[in-house]
């Protein structure tokens, strides 16, 4: 009986109501769509919502996260999906912290806020992440100043294990960074 090696996380996550999975091309308008309601909500926090999403910004990174797995950044883009497969969301596993870690990033469309979706998909990534066998570790970086983000890892265990100064990157950012980290 061989040891089961994971290297790569699960493509899709099903979690009844709700799924995480690869972005795909049809995917485009949607997510658009998503993105477009949710403009205000997330540049607020964003600085990857400097400006108003476009098609063929969608298009483009959709095109590479499906395609590219992982893409050539080194990350694992998903859609946070309804059972009614309604774009609930984003989210990715984002290698650009330390060896052996992976950081999650997440969005939520503005409609589908505050009703635990994107605490479930965390929960699932955060898994999927300790599953593959170099990862030792899981972040989430955020402003301080973001208390609805900072209670997602707070909510599923992580420690905060940093603070500090930075640059703000978006409107509401407060220049205090806050990184949480959980193990396996």
């Amino acid at each position: 009986m061989g040891i089961d090696f994971v290297a790569t996380p699960p493509e899709r996550i099903d979690l009844g109501d709700l799924v995480v999975r690869r972005w795909r091309l049809e995917d485009v308008d949607s997510r658009l769509a998503a993105l477009v309601d949710s403009h205000e909500h997330l540049h607020r926090w964003m600085a990857w919502a400097a400006e108003p999403p476009t098609r063929e910004d969608q298009r483009l990174s959709i095109e590479i996260s499906s395609t590219r797995w992982p893409t050539p950044g080194g990350g694992y883009l998903y859609g946070i999906f309804t059972a009614a497969g309604e774009v609930a969301g984003g989210a990715g596993l984002h290698d650009r912290v330390a060896a052996g870690a992976l950081e999650i990033g997440y969005w939520c469309h503005v409609a589908h806020t505050g009703r635990g979706v994107i605490t479930r998909a965390v929960r699932a990534l955060t898994a999927a992440a300790l599953a593959l066998t170099h990862i030792e570790r899981v972040e989430i970086r955020c402003d301080a100043a973001n208390v609805r983000s900072a209670a997602v890892p707070r909510r599923l265990g992580y420690r905060l294990v940093e603070t500090g100064l930075r640059a703000a990157e978006a409107p509401g950012d407060s220049g205090r960074y806050q990184v949480w980290a959980t193990t396996a």
